[in-house]
């Protein structure tokens, strides 16, 4: 993989590796091997996470992550390259974000901070399998840092904080029976319709934190339910996610939703705590002010969340359109995959 390339084809590179969550050991293999042999970064590989860092001697350390993984294709892999665009899977999230990253961590010999690259596994699944999580079981010390940039899909400007996210189950039950005499049955299918209409009459929430406002939601995500063509159901799950904003905390969220669906077994598959936007940080306030770009609320889950439990302050930097993210048109700007990284560069070298 040729890092000395213009980063719309690094982008394109990176795009056309296949990291379907859980099968990140290609990129990782061709992230390390990039880095290895450059003598200002120390490399360490837990699983098929990277960790690079730098030693200059800085009293302040920074942490620049992205995650390799992306979500299965839906007809967006491999990608392509138009004069103005890079298409495809994980384009937006978060190629490109990786690929200004890996330009920094080749170019950057020297700069006001010590710099910790993490290019790290499994984000887009459940948080154990976060590469994160495995490198805070193995050597949490490579995480230790004063400021963290996540390198998510903004659209080029600043996301402060990030909402919080919980997976559950509600099950519907019914009694399995033949369904040329369903009478003698009842429908677990049939007997979602109150479940759906919790959530068609759910009102959300749209908290304003610190000048900007979150949006919470409520969605159904999948079904599981059925036996065969000619039998009656007799149970239908279904998982549901819960995004909730920085002023609630995942337990009072699971609580919530407990509540709400109270009628109904409920069982918590995931949950993962929101983070608050941190402008009152003083290295926040000089990043937005060195950036000088507009700044957003952050409506998904970032680990953003993961740094802010640790008391340290993290903002969400990268180029995409975030509403692209996971969509079969995905696809990101390469000029907005320039200004980023000369947005960083410029910080960091100044």
């Amino acid at each position: 993989m040729k890092i000395n390339q213009d980063l719309g084809d690094l982008t394109l590179d990176l795009v056309n590796i296949s990291s379907v969550s859980q099968d990140e050991k290609a990129i990782a293999d061709l992230v390390q091997e990039s880095l290895s042999n450059l003598n200002h970064l120390t490399v360490t590989r837990i699983a098929n996470s990277v960790v690079a860092q730098t030693n200059f001697g800085n009293s302040k350390r920074v942490v620049i992550a992205g995650h390799l993984d992306t979500v299965p294709a839906n007809n967006n892999f491999p990608g392509k390259k138009t004069d103005t665009d890079i298409t495809g899977l994980g384009s937006v999230d978060m190629k490109s974000g990786i690929a200004v990253a890996l330009k920094l961590a080749h170019e950057l010999t020297k700069s006001n901070f010590d710099i910790t690259y993490l290019f790290y596994e499994s984000e887009e699944i459940e948080t154990k399998f976060n590469g994160l999580e495995l490198i805070t079981k193995q050597n949490k010390d490579l995480l230790n840092c004063d400021f963290a940039i996540l390198m998510e899909p903004t659209n080029g400007i600043i996301e402060v904080g990030c909402q919080g996210s919980l997976r559950f189950e509600v099950s519907a039950k019914g009694n399995r029976a033949h369904s040329a005499r369903w009478w003698n049955g009842e429908n677990a299918i049939h007997a979602l319709s109150p479940i759906l209409e919790v959530i068609n009459s759910y009102e959300s929430r749209e908290p304003v934190i610190d000048g900007y406002k979150f949006r919470e939601g409520l969605q159904a995500v999948k079904i599981n339910g059925g036996v065969a063509g000619n039998v009656v159901p007799d149970l239908v799950t279904m998982t549901i996610n819960h995004r909730f904003a920085p002023d609630t905390t995942a337990k009072v969220a699971e609580e919530n939703m407990r509540k709400l669906f109270n009628n109904f077994d409920f069982k918590l598959m995931d949950a993962a705590s929101a983070a608050p936007t941190g402008l009152n940080n003083e290295l926040i306030k000089n990043f937005v002010q060195a950036i000088a770009t507009p700044i957003a609320p952050k409506f998904g889950w970032t680990d953003v969340a993961r740094f802010a439990a640790a008391g340290i302050p993290a903002i969400n930097f990268g180029p995409g359109d975030p509403n692209l993210a996971h969509h079969p048109s995905e696809a990101v700007k390469i000029k907005q995959i320039e200004d980023v990284y000369s947005s960083l560069k410029k910080w960091l070298s100044n």
